[in-house]
């Protein structure tokens, strides 16, 4: 059994030790400069004007969580609708089941206005 997975073995074994020597080269040959400017944030090519203190506010993470939600909803959805035949009516009933209590969960938050960004 080990022989059938002695190369996958040995493909890791390499990729770590060369990760492992490249890490120890650069902090051997590397520049040991502290510049002021490096040590700057900077984020998507701009300077950063956030303040360490900054807090992004509540509704920033409720859209988060509610495109999570409803992107594993599609994840979830696609292998029925790629294999609904196979799978026969009651995975069909299933989805429905599923989709209605999503859409039920969806108007909720809708009613109750985290889908308006302030």
């Amino acid at each position: 059994m080990l022989d059938t997975y002695a190369p996958a073995l040995i493909f890791v074994a390499i990729g770590i030790g060369i990760g492992v020597l490249f890490g120890y080269l650069n902090t051997v040959l590397g520049p040991k400069r502290d510049i002021e400017h490096k040590l700057d944030p900077y984020e998507s090519g701009m300077p950063s004007e956030i303040r360490q203190g900054f807090r992004f506010g509540i509704s920033f993470y409720l859209i988060a969580m509610l495109f999570l939600l409803f992107d594993i909803e599609v994840l979830f959805l696609y292998p029925i609708a790629v294999q609904l035949r196979a799978f026969g009516t009651f995975a069909l009933v299933e989805t429905i089941v599923f989709v209605a209590l999503l859409l039920v969960a969806f108007i909720y938050v809708w009613r109750r206005g985290a889908l308006t960004w302030k």
